[in-house]
Protein backbone atom coordinates (compact mmCIF):
# COMPACT_ATOMS: atom_id res chain seq x y z
CA UNK A 1 0.00 0.00 0.00
CA UNK A 2 1.32 3.39 -1.14
CA UNK A 3 0.63 5.78 1.53
CA UNK A 4 0.89 8.64 -0.85
CA UNK A 5 -2.03 6.86 -3.08
CA UNK A 6 -4.68 9.30 -2.35
CA UNK A 7 -7.62 6.63 -3.38
CA UNK A 8 -6.49 4.45 -0.32
CA UNK A 9 -6.04 6.23 2.79
CA UNK A 10 -5.88 4.33 5.95
CA UNK A 11 -7.95 7.20 8.05
CA UNK A 12 -10.67 7.48 5.40
CA UNK A 13 -12.54 4.54 6.78
CA UNK A 14 -11.79 7.11 10.25
CA UNK A 15 -13.48 10.34 8.42
CA UNK A 16 -16.47 8.47 6.86
CA UNK A 17 -17.89 7.37 10.38
CA UNK A 18 -18.77 10.08 13.47
CA UNK A 19 -17.88 7.12 15.67
CA UNK A 20 -14.94 6.71 14.59
CA UNK A 21 -13.67 9.90 13.69
CA UNK A 22 -14.58 10.66 17.77
CA UNK A 23 -12.36 7.43 18.99
CA UNK A 24 -9.57 8.53 16.89
CA UNK A 25 -9.71 12.25 17.91
CA UNK A 26 -10.15 11.05 21.58
CA UNK A 27 -7.07 8.81 21.54
CA UNK A 28 -4.83 11.98 20.18
CA UNK A 29 -6.61 13.90 22.70
CA UNK A 30 -5.30 11.32 25.67
CA UNK A 31 -1.74 11.50 24.24
CA UNK A 32 -1.74 15.36 24.03
CA UNK A 33 -3.46 15.37 27.63
CA UNK A 34 -0.42 12.85 28.70
CA UNK A 35 2.73 14.94 26.97
CA UNK A 36 0.71 18.41 28.56
CA UNK A 37 1.06 16.61 31.88
CA UNK A 38 4.82 15.61 31.13
CA UNK A 39 5.36 19.61 29.92
CA UNK A 40 3.65 21.05 33.19
CA UNK A 41 6.57 19.06 34.80
CA UNK A 42 8.93 19.96 32.99
CA UNK A 43 8.52 23.53 33.05
CA UNK A 44 8.17 23.74 36.80
CA UNK A 45 11.36 21.43 36.96
CA UNK A 46 12.74 23.73 34.89
CA UNK A 47 11.58 26.94 36.31
CA UNK A 48 13.35 25.93 39.68
CA UNK A 49 16.76 24.91 37.96
CA UNK A 50 16.63 27.86 36.18
CA UNK A 51 15.80 30.66 38.84
CA UNK A 52 18.28 28.64 41.43
CA UNK A 53 21.17 29.15 39.03
CA UNK A 54 23.31 32.25 39.84
CA UNK A 55 26.28 33.08 38.21
CA UNK A 56 29.21 34.92 40.49
CA UNK A 57 28.45 38.53 40.47
CA UNK A 58 24.69 38.64 39.91
CA UNK A 59 22.09 40.39 41.76
CA UNK A 60 19.34 38.07 43.49
CA UNK A 61 16.79 39.33 40.12
CA UNK A 62 19.29 38.13 37.20
CA UNK A 63 18.46 34.27 37.18
CA UNK A 64 14.83 35.10 37.15
CA UNK A 65 15.34 37.51 34.49
CA UNK A 66 17.00 34.76 32.46
CA UNK A 67 14.53 32.13 33.55
CA UNK A 68 11.63 34.37 32.31
CA UNK A 69 11.79 33.58 28.37
CA UNK A 70 12.38 29.88 28.57
CA UNK A 71 9.62 30.12 30.92
CA UNK A 72 7.54 32.20 29.14
CA UNK A 73 7.87 29.82 26.16
CA UNK A 74 7.27 26.53 27.59
CA UNK A 75 3.69 28.09 29.28
CA UNK A 76 2.72 29.68 25.75
CA UNK A 77 3.33 25.90 24.61
CA UNK A 78 1.08 24.27 27.14
CA UNK A 79 -1.72 27.54 26.66
CA UNK A 80 -1.23 26.39 22.68
CA UNK A 81 -1.97 22.01 23.55
CA UNK A 82 -4.69 23.15 25.68
CA UNK A 83 -6.34 24.85 22.79
CA UNK A 84 -5.53 22.06 20.52
CA UNK A 85 -6.75 19.50 23.24
CA UNK A 86 -10.15 22.11 23.28
CA UNK A 87 -10.39 22.35 19.31
CA UNK A 88 -10.13 18.29 19.03
CA UNK A 89 -13.32 17.84 21.43
CA UNK A 90 -15.01 20.26 19.23
CA UNK A 91 -14.49 18.80 16.56
CA UNK A 92 -15.75 16.04 17.39
CA UNK A 93 -18.95 17.08 18.62
CA UNK A 94 -19.01 19.33 15.19
CA UNK A 95 -18.80 16.06 13.25
CA UNK A 96 -21.47 14.12 15.00
CA UNK A 97 -23.57 17.53 14.10
CA UNK A 98 -22.71 17.32 10.52
CA UNK A 99 -23.53 13.48 10.95
CA UNK A 100 -27.28 14.21 12.53
CA UNK A 101 -28.15 16.71 9.75
CA UNK A 102 -27.63 14.75 7.43
CA UNK A 103 -29.51 11.88 8.72
CA UNK A 104 -32.37 14.64 8.96
CA UNK A 105 -31.84 15.98 5.70
CA UNK A 106 -34.10 13.38 3.56
CA UNK A 107 -37.21 13.95 5.66
CA UNK A 108 -36.69 17.64 6.03
CA UNK A 109 -36.95 17.91 2.14
CA UNK A 110 -39.41 15.61 1.92
CA UNK A 111 -41.58 17.55 4.57
CA UNK A 112 -40.55 20.65 2.79
CA UNK A 113 -41.84 19.11 -1.06
CA UNK A 114 -45.19 18.11 0.67
CA UNK A 115 -45.68 21.48 2.35
CA UNK A 116 -44.85 23.32 -1.27
CA UNK A 117 -47.18 21.05 -2.82
CA UNK A 118 -50.06 21.13 -0.08
CA UNK A 119 -49.37 25.20 -1.02
CA UNK A 120 -49.95 24.48 -4.91
CA UNK A 121 -53.08 22.80 -4.48
CA UNK A 122 -54.59 23.87 -1.84
CA UNK A 123 -57.22 27.01 -3.14
CA UNK A 124 -58.00 30.22 -0.99
CA UNK A 125 -61.38 31.03 -1.17
CA UNK A 126 -62.49 33.97 -3.08
CA UNK A 127 -62.71 37.59 -1.23
CA UNK A 128 -66.68 38.22 -0.94
CA UNK A 129 -67.61 41.14 -3.19
CA UNK A 130 -69.05 44.20 -1.92
CA UNK A 131 -70.82 46.36 -4.57
CA UNK A 132 -70.06 50.35 -4.05
CA UNK A 133 -73.74 51.02 -3.96
CA UNK A 134 -75.90 51.96 -0.37
CA UNK A 135 -77.47 49.60 0.78
CA UNK A 136 -76.63 46.58 -0.56
CA UNK A 137 -74.29 44.16 1.13
CA UNK A 138 -72.83 40.99 0.39
CA UNK A 139 -74.37 37.18 1.52
CA UNK A 140 -73.37 37.27 4.80
CA UNK A 141 -70.36 35.39 5.87
CA UNK A 142 -68.83 35.52 9.24
CA UNK A 143 -69.17 39.13 10.14
CA UNK A 144 -72.33 41.27 9.94
CA UNK A 145 -71.18 44.93 8.91
CA UNK A 146 -68.81 46.08 6.36
CA UNK A 147 -65.06 45.73 6.37
CA UNK A 148 -63.93 49.68 7.34
CA UNK A 149 -65.82 52.69 7.37
CA UNK A 150 -65.55 53.74 3.70
CA UNK A 151 -67.81 50.54 3.23
CA UNK A 152 -70.85 52.06 5.60
CA UNK A 153 -71.99 54.22 2.80
CA UNK A 154 -74.58 57.20 2.81
CA UNK A 155 -77.59 55.31 4.12
CA UNK A 156 -75.95 54.93 7.88
CA UNK A 157 -77.64 55.89 10.67
CA UNK A 158 -76.22 58.47 12.82
CA UNK A 159 -75.98 57.32 16.46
Amino acid sequence: MNSNDPTNHPLRGVAQSPEATARYLADIQRVLLEIGNNLEVLARETRVHLRDTHVEGDRWYHARLRAQPVEKTLKDVLRHLSGLTDGLEKAAYKRNDVADKIKKLPRERREKELQKQRKKNSQLPAAPNYSPEAGQQAPQQGYSGPASIYDLGRGRESA
